[in-house]
């Protein structure tokens, strides 16, 4: 496996890895003396959920020092990406991550989070900070194991969609002193 950076070749392989995923339960976030901590329920019957293409410019993220995509290649195959750019709170926000489905499980998210790590740290900011839903859990999973912890949770922000989804913030920071 290769990771490359985004480049005018490779811009045709942007969402080729955004495939369905598999939701098998939900955390429970709360807050505890200062501190986020959460359970875990799972679903007696997990679903299936996918989500359209994101529909940026991804041209705007070549060569660009605010922003930028790196994508996970085997062999000739785009397999994974991760979307990054700069936020004004001196984290690097993943706007978007994901794997194909027959590649998870293999350590192919977790080189892209070294790589949005690598590139964070040689743009001078603090840490990674991203977004996903409560009844993500495996993505919840996955980011607890790369270090991260929540930050924040927002009851509101998928309230217009008619369903009970929350938003939980998640951040990795690079000093111990960030938090």
């Amino acid at each position: 496996m290769k990771i490359v950076k985004i480049n005018q070749k490779n811009l045709k392989d942007i969402n080729k890895s955004n495939q369905a995923f598999e939701i098998i339960g939900k955390i429970r976030p709360t807050f505890v003396d200062g501190t986020w901590i959460y359970a875990e329920e799972l679903y007696e019957k997990p679903y299936m959920q996918e989500y359209p293409d994101d529909t940026w410019d991804y041209a705007t993220y070549i060569n660009n020092p605010d922003k930028t995509i790196f994508l996970a290649y085997s062999e000739v195959q785009c397999i994974g990406q991760i979307v990054l750019k700069k936020d004004w709170n001196k984290y690097a926000f993943i706007e978007d991550i994901c794997v194909v489905k027959s590649a998870r499980g293999k350590g192919i998210g977790t080189a892209l989070i070294h790589k949005a790590i690598e590139w964070a740290k040689s743009s001078s900011l603090m840490g990674l900070a991203l977004e996903t839903q409560d009844n993500n859990l495996l993505a919840c999973r996955f980011y607890a194991k790369c270090g991260f912890v929540i930050g924040a949770v927002n009851t509101m922000l998928y309230r217009n969609f008619n369903n009970r989804e929350f938003a939980v913030f998640w951040y990795l920071c690079f000093k111990m002193d960030c938090i």
